[in-house]
């Protein structure tokens, strides 16, 4: 299967695309630049979404759900968010079709169903939320509100890719409304660490933390805290945004409360939230020339066992052993498939599985069976063990640990090999072009700079790092004073 996988280093752009595919994640819809997840794809996404739904709770958050339609008149209400996602929006304007007149068999729009206002299909929710909160905050005891809702969004995209650009995508969104702009604050930069440690723990992703530029924010906010990610080809992947609203939201939706001093005070506000992309950011971190290489904490099967026989009674005999295995590392939390299918010969299924990134592979034959072992596989770096079958379930722990680990420090290493720190703008476009990866660089703090170095290079600002040093420059590009450094990358 993977002998027919375009090589990275050949077209790294439709390597991921056929990845997918053949590995059966997703695969795009009858609907334009929509894709439909096949189960393996939805099972790494509901791993991902029950560790952050755990996470979420853990923080005091609980979930809600709020209306997928949101009426043109409360979407046009904060007009910084209306206006930057206008351009992107379905709209639902007729309510009813009809047989078609003039053409037997079809449908058509009844001119007659025409809504007294229009419907904006969410691009986000703050809109339909905040006109929500507004019955639900009157008193300072109301508050915190730390709500979340699992959704699904549209944002009508003209080039798509699956898992990283769709014209429907699924998310979570946080939405959460507070009584200081302190709290606010915190609760913003609280989120952001809570994405930070899901990136690096679980998907074993290196991310720097930091804050967007102004022309980055999001549309409404006051201020956009971020995680970048690094993906192999060396272009950087947004993996997850908080913001900080301030009262925009509160004051487009009148959303007030009494004060313990009897006030009537503007909640302050924040909103969160990370989307299938995530997937597309796990294939582009690990994934090789064979396949996929998923995180054992977020693999849908973590080990599986493949058996290798002749006739039925060594099948038998073999399956009788492996029950003993699978049971003790089902007890230990252990995802693990016997795949005893005789439709496929063990090369086949050795192949299937290294295409889909299982981290672990046994193999048991009838020499194992002799000799109480078996053959232990690992998929990040192909290495092979004959191991006691005895002692295979503790090794089996063992090394989905040593995988997690390897991995995140596999693409850490990766990450700090492309952070460049570059003093002058012929530098900075040499890197860009040729190295790829962060380019540290001084940045005078214009849009305009901003701007005029995105259209010669293609290349945004990622983000101000939250550990940026404090230090004496100018910027690379119009030589005017600065004082730190920023990331600039091009992007998915």
């Amino acid at each position: 299967m993977s002998k027919h996988l375009t090589k990275r280093a050949e077209d790294y752009s439709k390597w991921y695309n056929e990845l997918i595919v053949k590995a059966d994640l997703a695969e795009n819809s009858a609907v334009r630049g929509c894709m439909v997840i096949k189960p393996y794809g939805f099972a790494i996404w509901e791993n991902m979404q029950k560790e952050l739904d755990r996470m979420f709770k853990e923080t005091g958050h609980q979930n809600a759900y709020f209306p997928l339609f949101v009426p043109k008149s409360l979407f046009e209400a904060e007009e910084k968010n209306a206006e930057g996602f206008a351009k992107e929006c379905a709209v639902v304007t007729h309510y009813r079709l009809q047989n078609d007149p003039d053409n037997e068999g079809k449908l058509r729009v009844d001119p007659e169903a025409k809504l007294e206002e229009e419907l904006v299909v969410r691009p986000t929710s703050e809109a339909i939320i905040w006109n929500t909160y507004k019955g639900w905050i009157q008193s300072h005891r109301d508050l915190p509100l730390l709500i979340n809702q699992w959704a699904n969004v549209v944002r009508w995209e003209m080039r798509t890719r699956l898992f990283l650009r769709t014209a429907e995508f699924l998310w979570q969104e946080g939405h959460t409304a507070h009584a200081t702009k302190a709290e606010a604050i915190a609760e913003a930069k609280q989120m952001q660490e809570v994405y930070a440690t899901f990136a690096e723990e679980f998907m074993a992703m290196p991310v720097v933390k930091g804050a967007k530029s102004e022309s980055e924010r999001f549309a409404g906010a006051d201020d956009t805290l971020t995680i970048e990610a690094l993906m192999q080809d060396g272009k950087a992947l947004q993996a997850g945004t908080s913001h900080f609203l301030g009262q925009n939201f509160a004051k487009a939706f009148d959303v007030k409360y009494t004060s313990k001093e009897g006030k009537q005070e503007y909640v302050w506000a924040t909103s969160w939230g990370v989307s299938t992309r995530l997937i597309g950011g796990l294939i582009m971190t690990h994934s090789d020339d064979a396949g996929l290489v998923l995180p054992p904490k977020l693999a849908p099967i973590q080990v599986v066992i493949v058996p290798i026989y002749k006739g039925e009674e060594q099948l038998n005999a073999i399956s009788e052993k492996v029950a003993v295995i699978v049971k003790e590392l089902r007890s230990k939390g252990i995802s693990v498939k016997f795949d005893d299918r005789d439709t496929f010969r063990p090369g086949a299924k050795f192949a299937e599985y290294e295409l889909k990134g299982v981290p672990v592979r046994i193999a048991m034959g009838a020499r194992d069976l002799e000799n109480g072992t078996v053959e232990v596989a690992r998929r990040d770096t192909f290495e092979k063990q004959t191991v006691s079958r005895d002692e295979v379930v503790n090794f089996v722990a063992n090394l989905l640990e040593e995988i997690q680990e390897n991995l995140f420090n596999r693409a850490l290493s990766y990450r700090n090999e492309h952070i460049t720190d570059v003093n002058t703008f012929d530098e900075f476009k040499d890197v860009i072009e040729n190295k790829g990866g962060f380019v540290s660089a001084h940045w005078d703090g214009t849009i305009e700079t901003e701007d005029k170095i995105k259209e010669l290079t293609k290349a945004t600002i990622r983000c101000i790092p939250n550990d940026a040093k404090e230090e004496v420059g100018a910027c690379v590009f119009t030589g005017k004073p600065s004082t730190k450094r920023v990331l600039f990358a091009k992007a998915y």
